[in-house]
């Protein structure tokens, strides 16, 4: 087990896929969120990032540098089929994810919630001197074009839409219970 994937309980939707599933760019609170909602709704909790990493044994960024995008983005497909697959709790995708059409028709009919969070806000939480490797260069120029190209494929992917901006992590976390319709009593 990693350190961003907690033991599954008696979540809900056992053996149909994921309780609930983020999306969303860097800095919209996924894992943070993603934690939350494992401990409100009694489930695991699992990062795909996580899961790469452990997977190629190297950091996110030593992926892309020393093998390419290409090799992770086809790690990252089966981190998230493998995901989709085994685990019945909140489960927390990598910001490009959806730039892959089989993991979106994976997606389809699963509860999938797209975090929205605007470049200011990203910039606080996550800063954009992390090392990220599509925001190496100009970070603020390239995040908005990654919004550009990403945000209409979050929003297709996605049954609910939830804005972050300016929200405690708690607050989105019940914002999202709400949307699904997973409150409870």
């Amino acid at each position: 087990m990693t350190g961003t994937e907690t033991q599954p309980g008696d979540g809900p939707a056992p053996g149909r896929g994921p309780a609930v599933v983020l999306i969303g760019p860097p800095g919209s609170g996924k894992s943070t969120v993603g934690a939350l909602l494992a401990e409100r709704l009694g489930t695991g909790y699992r990062d795909t990032d996580s899961d790469i990493e452990r997977i190629a044994g190297k950091p996110i960024p030593e992926i892309f540098f020393e093998d390419g995008e290409p090799h992770f983005r086809a790690l990252e497909r089966r981190a998230v089929r493998e995901a989709v697959a085994e685990h019945p709790g909140v489960l927390s995708l990598g910001g490009g994810a959806v730039m892959d059409e089989e993991t979106r028709s994976l997606l389809t009919g699963l509860p999938v919630v797209f975090l929205d969070v605007g470049l200011a806000d990203a910039v606080k939480r996550v800063g954009l001197d992390a090392p990220r490797p599509l925001l190496a260069v100009n970070p603020r120029r390239q995040w908005r074009a990654l919004m550009e190209q990403r945000r209409p494929l979050y929003t297709e992917t996605a049954r609910a839409v939830v804005a972050t901006d300016g929200r405690s992590p708690e607050d989105v976390a019940e914002a999202v219970l709400d949307a699904l319709e997973l409150r409870q009593t």
